[in-house]
C-alpha cells in the first residue's frame, strides 16, 4: 500500500509539473521556465524510479508471499485428512473394545475378528498420516524464516536504494533552483513581503 501511495504521489507530481510547463508565465519568464523544467525533470525521474521500485517489490516480496500462501490449502487438507482418519480409527477401536468386553461366544469372536481386521488398515493409515505431520510440520514451521529472509533483505535493500535515489534527485533539483545562503526564515519573510506587495495592488484590494 505504501509503495502504491508513493507511485500515486509521483504521478500527481508529474501532472503538476506538466501543468506548470504549459503555464504562459514560462514563456514570459526564462528563469521561471528554467526552474519549472528542472522540477519537471526531477518529478519524472522520481516517477520512473518509483515504478521500478514497485515492480521490484512485486517480484521479490509480493509474489513470494503469494506462493507461500498457496501452500496453506494443501497443508490444511493434510491436517483434515489426518483428523478424518483419526475419527475413523476411534470409531473402529471403540467397536473392537465393545466386542472384547462381551462374553467370548462364537458369534462374538467372529465379529471381534472382523472388527480387528477393519481396524488394522485404518490404524496404519492414521499412524502414517500422523507421523508425516509430526515430522513435516516442524520443518515447515522452521523453514518459513529461511523462505522469507531473502524477501525481507530485498525489501530493505529496495528501501535503502529508494531513499538514496530520492536524496540524489532532490539534491540535484535543489542545486539547480536553490539560492544558497538563504535560511527558511528568510525565505518565509521574502514570501510574506511579496504577498504583501500583491495585496497592496488596487485590483486585489479589499472593498
Amino acid at each position: 500500500m505504501e509503495n502504491m501511495g508513493m507511485l500515486t504521489m509521483s504521478k500527481s507530481a508529474v501532472k503538476i509539473s506538466s501543468d506548470l510547463l504549459s503555464n504562459p508565465l514560462c514563456e514570459q519568464e526564462p528563469s521561471f521556465l528554467e526552474m519549472v523544467t528542472a522540477f519537471d525533470t526531477a518529478m519524472k525521474r522520481m516517477d520512473s524510479f518509483n515504478q521500478e521500485k514497485v515492480n521490484q517489490i512485486q517480484k521479490t516480496v509480493i509474489e513470494p508471499l503469494k506462493k507461500f500462501s498457496s501452500v496453506f490449502p494443501s497443508l490444511n487438507m493434510a491436517v483434515k485428512r489426518r483428523e478424518q482418519t483419526l475419527q475413523d480409527y476411534k470409531r473402529l477401536q471403540s467397536k473392537v473394545e465393545k466386542y472384547e468386553e462381551k462374553e467370548r461366544t462364537g458369534p462374538v469372536l467372529a465379529k471381534l475378528h472382523q472388527a480387528r481386521e477393519e481396524l488394522r488398515p485404518v490404524k496404519e493409515d492414521f499412524e502414517a498420516k500422523n507421523k508425516q505431520l509430526l515430522e513435516e510440520m516442524p520443518k515447515f514451521y522452521s523453514s518459513r524464516i529461511d523462505y522469507f529472509k531473502p524477501s525481507f533483505e530485498s525489501l530493505v535493500r529496495a528501501q535503502v536504494v529508494y531513499y538514496t535515489e530520492m536524496h540524489k534527485i532532490f539534491g540535484d533539483l535543489t542545486a539547480q533552483i536553490d539560492r544558497p545562503g538563504l535560511s527558511d526564515e528568510q525565505r518565509e519573510r521574502e514570501n510574506d513581503a511579496k504577498l504583501g506587495e500583491l495585496r497592496a495592488l488596487s485590483i486585489v484590494a479589499d472593498d
